[in-house]
């Protein structure tokens, strides 16, 4: 199967979760969409394994991803977000000291799948913070404090979520005992490959975090954002690669 045509399978996939009512179909269909990334992605390294030429597009790149202007309120919740579906699809991140900005290191149809899912989810992520706020439930913490603190949480259940779907994507693959051994070598080669470019191409100094204990904490607004979190759904983007678009808030 052509890359386009996965690309427009799993944009289906993302279809039907945003467009269901129903929050155990909506996870359904982003753990498929997760899952289908991974075994794509993994028969492609296989692929290329066995190539014998290897060009541009089948070596890993560097893409500047936009996440906001400088001075937004909640970048780095925004950032934590990229990173964790970053994890989920085997891209490496350098983030900028202010969370303007993501270094992607990976493969080019990973960033793309990774790119896909946050342009989706970030969207969600605000609107659930927006209503949650609204809603006055976070008083009497201040706003700022219970919008970090719900974003964070947000990011981290949808971030367990898609490595779940991972794992269980790589678990499937591995079972299949006609593709297993090649293919625990090709991933092992493409771990290494990818590895080998981010330690010649970055620049990073030092450990990103997306917490800062000046933020102050809200078990509250965890809470609620890991409800969130927990009932997101992918977007309504009818192609993937449509998603590279900057999202500046």
């Amino acid at each position: 199967m052509t890359d386009d045509k996965i690309l427009a399978r799993i944009a289906a996939l993302l279809r039907q979760a945003e467009g269901t009512d129903n929050p155990h179909e909506a996870e359904a269909f982003m753990a498929a969409a997760q899952r289908l990334a991974t075994a794509a992605s993994i028969d492609l390294a296989v692929a290329r394994s066995h190539g014998a030429a290897r060009s541009a597009a089948r070596t890993p790149i560097q893409r500047t991803i936009t996440i906001g202007p400088a001075g937004t309120k909640g970048l780095r919740t925004y950032v934590q977000l990229f990173v964790l579906i970053a994890a989920a699809n085997d891209v490496r991140c350098d983030v900028a000291a202010n969370s303007t900005f993501v270094y992607a290191y990976g493969f080019v149809e990973d960033i793309d799948v990774t790119h896909a899912l946050y342009a989706s989810l970030v969207v969600q992520m605000v609107r659930a913070c927006d209503a949650y706020l609204a809603s006055g439930a976070h008083r009497p913490t201040p706003t700022i404090t219970a919008r970090l603190n719900f974003q964070l949480a947000f990011g981290a259940r949808v971030g367990q979520r898609l490595a779940e779907a991972r794992e269980q994507a790589r678990r499937e693959v591995t079972r299949d005992h006609n593709r297993a051994p090649g293919t625990a070598v090709a991933l092992r080669d493409k771990e290494i490959e990818l590895y080998d470019f981010y330690r010649r191409m970055t620049k990073a100094r030092g450990t990103w975090q997306a917490s800062r204990a000046a933020a102050g904490y809200s078990a509250a607004a965890r809470r609620a954002g890991d409800r969130a979190g927990r009932r997101a759904r992918l977007g309504t983007s009818p192609e993937l690669p449509s998603a590279r678009a900057a999202l500046g808030r």
